[in-house]
């Protein structure tokens, strides 16, 4: 079975990104924000200048089974620290779209405030971390620096109401392809 080769590869820290090491906890600086990460006390970091390897401790493999967990952490580990790099460079962004006849999105304060066929608004609190822009009622932007923060808020923001498959109402993904049902005929 092939596995992935990710952490085979060294990272390569870009300028303006300031990388500290700091025992088992790195810290990543860029000019959107500064991310921080705990590896595991089996996993090991070698800088050399700016290229970055995550490598397994010598002598914590005991059988075949403990290797292959390790090579899967590595790969694990350096795709979470490439994705800091990405985060604190460039940024992350989802973009939802809201569909149906009176549905639409609003910011107020710390809130979006969504009208979605529901007989009250539903507020949902911006986490810590996120910003929410809402340049038209029916799209809303989701920015920040941590992808996984990203990705949860705009899940959670859709999961306020999916995309019916008979009426295509809901909040959807730009660019997701919702299947179409056709209603029973009479």
């Amino acid at each position: 079975m092939p596995q992935s080769r990710i952490a085979d590869k060294p990272t390569i820290i870009p300028d303006g990104v300031e990388l500290s090491v700091d025992g088992q906890t790195i810290k990543i600086k860029g000019k959107k924000g500064e991310l921080s990460l705990n590896l595991p006390e089996y996993l090991e970091i070698n800088r050399d200048n700016n290229e970055l390897m995550i490598k397994s401790k010598e002598g914590v493999v005991k059988r075949s089974s403990d290797e292959k967990r390790l090579k899967a952490l590595r790969g694990t580990f350096t795709s979470h620290v490439r994705n800091m790099i990405k985060g604190v460079t460039e940024g992350y962004q989802k973009e939802l779209e809201i569909s149906g006849i009176g549905y639409r999105a609003q910011l107020q304060g710390n809130n979006l405030v969504l009208n979605i066929g529901y007989s009250n608004p539903v507020e949902f609190p911006i986490p810590e971390g996120i910003t929410i822009e809402v340049p038209q009622p029916t799209r809303v932007v989701v920015k920040g620096i941590d992808k996984y923060k990203v990705g949860e808020a705009a899940a959670r923001i859709r999961s306020l109401r999916k995309v019916n498959v008979y009426s295509g109402k809901g909040i959807k993904y730009i660019g997701e392809s919702v299947l179409r049902k056709e209603g029973k005929k009479v």
